[in-house]
């Protein structure tokens, strides 16, 4: 006779990372990372009941948010970060320097509440859910300013806004990430044509500023790897800039280095004070084996 031999053997689900911008622009920043089990907010400057319309009107649900990671305490990124982690009890990251910025700006009328206030450190990895999340520093005008790596079953996501200069640090983050959230703040030339003050224009065009168009191509060009997927523009000036603008001018620094948009990567330039619609980004294979 025969033996059978019955095998258990682990059981490969496939889960879709996917990707969603509410809004990017001085007017509020708030941007989310999901699976089919986790989902991560990225920036809290888009009102709570507004917030609370995109998700139904996306057939999403609040209730999937189980993290929220905060870049900088400037308003148009954390004005409703509060008032999101009372009403849904959700525990908010960021550094030290950031949550005591958000303590005092007046522009958040409801704090985070003490026990939500996670603090994490540049260059500590933290498993967040189905996220692994390494915080980075961005120079800004800000108390202080990350950019998020985040790996979610080897699949790289890096988001780095408000930037005054590229650093180092920030150049090997581009060139691991797999799809990229990038400032590409103003134009040059609109800027410095503009109606600003002088001390604004010179506040924006420096190291702790913003980051214009062509610089933001440079950044792409010079450090980017063949792996990068998908970059989205983010945090478009509306005085200074213009979506078809930002879009062309880094779109020729790229091709300037041999670099074809449409091949070799695709770009998207993110709206200002409107969602983008979603945008699934890769099937992950996970192994179960319960």
């Amino acid at each position: 006779m025969y033996e059978i031999l019955f095998i258990s053997l682990p059981k490969i689900n496939n889960t879709m990372l996917n990707f969603l911008s509410f809004g990017s622009g001085s007017s509020g920043n708030c941007y989310y990372l999901y699976t089919s089990t986790d989902g991560l907010i990225i920036d809290a400057g888009v009102g709570i009941r507004t917030l609370k319309k995109y998700f139904r009107d996306y057939g999403l649900s609040l209730s999937m948010v189980k993290n929220v990671l905060v870049t900088h305490d400037h308003a148009d990124h954390v004005k409703c970060v509060g008032s999101l982690s009372k009403d849904r009890d959700l525990p908010v990251y960021s550094t030290k320097e950031v949550h005591d910025g958000i303590n005092k700006n007046y522009c958040v009328h409801r704090k985070i509440p003490a026990e939500y206030q996670i603090l994490v450190e540049k260059g500590h990895r933290y498993q967040l859910g189905d996220f692994l999340v390494t915080p980075f520093g961005v120079p800004h005008d800000s108390v202080d300013n990350v950019g998020y790596h985040i790996e979610v079953e080897g699949v790289h996501f890096v988001i780095m806004t408000d930037i005054g200069e590229v650093t180092d640090e920030m150049k090997e983050m581009i060139a691991i990430a797999d799809y990229l959230v990038i400032e590409a703040n103003y134009d040059k030339e609109m800027l410095q044509n503009g109606h600003y003050p002088e001390y604004l224009k010179k506040r924006i065009l420096s190291g702790t500023g913003h980051l214009c168009n062509h610089d933001c191509g440079v950044a792409l060009a010079e450090n980017m790897s063949e792996q990068l997927k998908r970059v989205w523009l983010c945090h478009l000036s509306e005085q200074n800039n213009h979506p078809e603008l930002a879009r062309k001018t880094v779109e020729a620094v790229l091709r300037s280095y041999g670099v074809v948009v449409g091949k070799d990567i695709e770009l998207e330039v993110l709206k200002r004070t409107i969602p983008t619609g979603i945008f699934e980004l890769a099937t992950m294979q996970v192994q179960d084996n319960q």
